[in-house]
């Protein structure tokens, strides 16, 4: 095996651990999507989606960056072997997640009036914002932990926790939402967090390390790289939580809470169902470019790799989606719903800019250029908010599909142009082939969906569906050896 066709294996056997987990995952949230629809509705789902994004905005202003940053110490000090040293730095990061998750519950608690007049135009859901306010320590607590699993690279027990939790989390939700209705919306988010919180722990705990005694000064010294490094993260990522938020209260404001509901509900099939290469890029491919950063050539050579697989395992799913997407959100969802199938027609030709843009503008955190990272994402957000307020305004929901695929089209243009400039990124002709390929059989699709009547956007769709995932097939075997990994794990569960 030559040293590409590791890289490429090595991205494929992160995307399928993390991919599995997140298809499991995607399972659970069908049938707890299904049932959250049928029993709250579109406005139940409303103000679940405004009561979260507001203690995300929140969560976003306390926790410092700590979930992205204190990977990289933690994975530093793993790599010098030096028990002592990991020890530290994984007790200094726990002691940091109590203090910036008790901030955030503080902050919550002393705010909720404020925070329920301006999330809902009233104080109705004051107490809400009281009960919720554990949640935001429960959560960062959980963060921590997974944090620790992550940085010692301890992905199966990361991945155990995501699914223990998951299925936990749906065993709670549907008697709850079913006994109480809206009533239940509270508890189910104090429960989940408590949920998460525990295997989080569970599978931490499992973990051996050595004890030691903090000092202050130590507290200082370790933290303070954690923190400064968090900072411009925490930052950029606190603009994409406002600019959620912004939307949100907009949609509320000159729509109504059900199309904020039908809003989240869309964006959950875009983000969530067919977003797990997301998931394989926040788990493995960041310290995996990291660790070439040093190198132009390297770092091309990585990002264009995984924009090529990013593609080649998307573009038959986004396919999918555009041809049979009524059916999709009947059956994710009802028939209250239908009304995001335009969102979703134009967002989904978006994904394919958002996953080869995502890929570049990890380089900047690579190469440790965060104040560069949040000039980025700072631009990014600006225009994202702009597009989005003015084709809700002028388009409804179908509007911000649109909006959707422009702020990413610009977006990747913007991350190249830059990426191009300060290290000499260019895409190789193997992944430009791959791209138009696969683009050019999803614009066909979306044309045929919009143009065409039934029977024969299905006949033809799904002609299309198998030309683009029967050249995904070849493409990967040509990269990875699919064929033979396959009869490989064939054979050995043929040995069992």
């Amino acid at each position: 095996m030559n040293k590409q066709q590791a890289s490429y294996r090595q991205i494929m056997k992160a995307t399928s651990l993390f991919g599995g987990v997140q298809v499991f995952q995607i399972i659970i949230s069908v049938v707890r999507s299904k049932f959250v629809a049928i029993l709250l509705g579109p406005s139940g789902m409303g103000i679940v989606g405004l009561l979260t994004s507001t203690t995300g905005l929140v969560a976003g202003l306390t926790n410092f960056g700590l979930g992205t940053s204190a990977i990289k110490n933690i994975s530093e000090a793993n790599a010098t072997e030096d028990e002592q040293r990991i020890s530290k730095v994984i007790s200094v990061m726990r002691r940091l997640m109590w203090i910036t998750g008790i901030l955030g519950a503080v902050i919550t608690l002393l705010f909720s009036p404020w925070l329920s007049q301006f999330t809902f135009g009233n104080r109705e859901y004051t107490g809400a914002f009281i009960w919720i306010s554990i949640t935001l320590l429960l959560n960062q607590l959980s963060t921590g932990e997974l944090v620790f699993l992550q940085g010692l690279r301890r992905l199966q027990d990361l991945a155990k926790a995501n699914v223990y939790g998951s299925v936990a989390g749906l065993i709670v939700t549907i008697p709850l939402y079913y006994k109480f209705g809206v009533q239940g919306i509270v508890p189910v988010i104090i429960i989940t967090a408590i949920i998460t919180l525990f295997f989080s722990w569970y599978f931490a705990k499992k973990i051996k390390i050595k004890k030691t005694t903090l000092t202050n000064e130590a507290i200082m010294v370790e933290g303070k790289s954690m923190l400064v490094m968090g900072f411009m993260i925490s930052l950029s990522g606190l603009i994409s939580i406002v600019v959620a938020y912004l939307l949100r209260i907009f949609i509320n404001r000159t729509g109504n809470v059900a199309d904020v509901g039908l809003y989240n509900a869309g964006f959950t099939i875009i983000n969530t169902y067919v977003g797990m290469i997301f998931t394989a890029m926040a788990t493995d491919y960041y310290p995996r470019l990291s660790a070439v950063a040093n190198s132009n050539e390297e770092c091309n050579q990585s990002i264009n790799q995984q924009s090529e697989i990013a593609l080649l395992i998307l573009a038959p799913v986004l396919i999918g989606f555009l041809v049979f997407i009524n059916w999709a959100v009947i059956l994710l969802y009802s028939t209250q719903f239908l009304a995001i199938t335009g969102m979703i027609y134009w967002a989904s030709l978006g994904i394919f800019f958002k996953a080869v843009s995502w890929a570049i503008a990890f380089v900047f955190l690579a190469k440790g250029a965060s104040k560069l990272f949040f000039w980025n994402e700072l631009a990014g957000n600006t225009y994202t908010l702009g597009f989005s307020l003015l084709g809700y305004h002028f388009g409804g929901l179908t509007g911000l599909g649109v909006s959707f695929l422009i702020v990413y089209l610009i977006y990747l243009i913007q991350v190249y142009f830059i990426a191009k400039i300060k290290y000499q990124f260019s895409f190789t002709s193997s992944f430009l082939k791959i791209f138009i390929i696969q683009f050019s059989l999803a614009v066909t699709s979306f044309a045929i969906v919009n143009l065409m009547d039934e029977p024969y956007t299905y006949i033809i769709g799904v002609l299309l569906i198998i030309v683009s995932g029967w050249y995904s097939y070849v493409e990967l075997e040509n990269r990875i050896g699919l064929k033979e990994i396959i009869q490989g794990f064939i054979q050995k569960i043929r040995n069992r």
